[in-house]
């Protein structure tokens, strides 16, 4: 069997919409608050916890990944989304696949921009926390609640991520 690539792409909001939104600083803020010191990019993600969820905040501690990475395992959260905001300024791998009638299609694969952030929608499936650099530090704004919210799908066939040539 011939090896499956994935070339990794930069991260846009075009891009990733099918899967959730993209959370940065770009534009102009949409209020100046604090004294105007202070500039609010207001509500940059749909948070969907459910009926009989609510907002938790966790911290992770990864160790960073190094590429070529062999992808054989996504995973998805059916009763919520969950948004991973690193906690310091550098890039990170973002890996999503499309839906194909419940398993996951071929993936795509995103790197950030220092200090962006993204927020998976509900039900979307995605890789695991991937840092490229320690530390691997995140915030991470996802559902808690009763109910099974961890899906995973394990390939066939791993998929090799790395960058275009």
């Amino acid at each position: 069997m011939s090896t499956r690539i994935i070339h990794i792409a930069p991260l846009t909001r075009a891009a990733f919409a099918p899967f959730g939104d993209v959370l940065d600083f770009d534009g102009a803020p949409d209020k100046i608050i604090n004294q105007g010191l202070c500039g609010r990019y207001h509500d940059r993600a749909g948070l969907d916890f459910g009926p009989d969820g609510r907002a938790g905040i966790s911290l992770f501690d990864a160790e960073p990944r190094v590429l070529p990475l062999s992808l054989d395992m996504v995973e998805r959260h059916p009763l919520g989304s969950q948004a991973f905001i690193p906690l310091s300024e550098h890039p990170f791998l973002v890996i999503v696949a499309p839906d194909q009638n419940g398993t996951p299609g071929t993936p795509l694969a995103f790197e950030t921009t220092p200090g962006t952030a993204i927020n998976f929608a509900r039900n979307t499936w995605h890789g695991v926390l991937t840092p490229l650099h320690a530390p691997g530090r995140f915030a991470v704004v996802d559902r808690i609640g009763p109910g099974d919210n961890l899906q995973e799908h394990w390939f066939d066939a791993p998929y090799r991520v790395e960058h275009p040539a």
